[in-house]
């Protein structure tokens, strides 16, 4: 394994110096320790291993790349559990996106078992509300305590209002495919339901939701139609693929001329971020696979399309009805 380490970090080498020093120099080690590391008569530490791979600009996964290729090494999101640390998460979204508003290679493809992130990220009640219940599901006290939608919007910090907004808008700017089915809508449509009849969000706010959730399937009606990101600055393209065969995942992929990474969720916004190249070549192929087994909307026939994006109207429509006779009956 070290062998194999070491012949990949003289690749790296700067031509400047030799191997040698550079060892020495990221080790803080005299030239003989180095040299016994570089010409393996000393083995090195994992904290050795890990401080190279730190200078030489090399993946982790390259110290596990020995024989089999099953095991690689993956990065886990900063667990959300109060409204300090949501707002940490979306300031740490802008920070990793704003590079790629400035590549035009760069691109988002979106397993959408739920309703995309950003869609939800503006001056609006359903902004408002997926805070509430990302909250209600990742803070323990939150968990416990009986308090409505109707008193919690009151008490949002205006920091985190704010950076939800500008994660939302930072999403303008990167092309995107995204993968959708009938289900897609659901589980926002279930998170209403669910605590409007928990009797922790009032009728008004309610009916106040749903036509934001409306408002966001005509949006995304709007850019499939015109294959492009409304409200981008630098004509961000679009493409809304509509997906028959496989369930969702909510899996994202981002993909630039120079590397490919992915993000796969565990909990309700945590996710594990996966950069080993080899593993997100199979993910990329697969996603490939699912464009042919899908229908691009805007390529499918208005009538497929109008059909499509109807259902989930009537399925908003279904949902303002149940609520506005306050009557508990099965929905979706």
């Amino acid at each position: 394994m070290q062998k194999q380490f070491i012949n990949y970090l003289k690749e790296r080498c700067s031509t400047n110096s030799s191997f040698v020093d550079e060892i020495a120099n990221a080790l803080d080690l005299g030239y003989d320790a180095a040299y016994r590391r570089a010409t393996l008569k000393t083995n090195l530490t994992l904290e050795e291993g890990v401080k190279l791979a730190k200078h030489f600009k090399v993946s982790l996964n390259k110290l596990y790349e020995v024989g089999s290729q099953n095991t690689i090494l993956v990065e886990r999101s900063p667990i959300i559990s109060n409204e300090e640390k949501l707002e940490a998460y979306f300031s740490q979204s802008i920070d990793n996106l704003l590079p790629l508003t400035k590549l035009n290679s760069a691109s988002i493809i979106y397993s959408a078992k739920d309703i995309p992130l950003f869609y939800t990220l503006k001056d609006s009640f359903i902004t408002r509300y997926k805070i509430y219940v990302w909250l209600k599901l990742t803070n323990k006290e939150m968990t416990k305590n009986k308090v409505s939608f109707d008193k919690f919007i009151k008490t949002i910090p205006n920091s985190l209002l704010e950076k939800a907004y500008e994660l939302g808008r930072t999403y303008n700017y990167i092309n995107i495919t995204e993968f959708w089915n009938d289900n897609t809508i659901n589980g926002t449509i279930q998170q209403i339901i669910y605590f409007y009849e928990s009797q922790l969000l009032s009728k008004d706010l309610a009916l106040k939701i749903c036509d934001d959730l409306e408002e966001i399937v005509h949006h995304v009606e709007q850019q499939t139609i015109h294959q492009s990101i409304i409200n981008s600055k630098n004509n961000a393209t679009y493409n809304l693929y509509k997906s028959d065969l496989l369930t969702m995942s909510n899996i994202i992929m981002v993909k630039t001329n120079f590397k490919k990474v992915f993000f796969t969720p565990y909990t309700v916004l945590e996710y594990l971020k996966i950069e080993h190249q080899e593993t997100c070549n199979i993910m990329e192929d697969f996603f490939e696979r699912q464009m042919i087994n899908s229908k691009l909307l805007v390529h499918s026939g208005e009538k497929d399309r109008t059909l499509f994006f109807n259902r989930m109207h009537q399925k908003i429509n279904t949902l303002r009805e149940r609520i506005a006779i306050e009557k508990k009956s099965s929905f979706l």
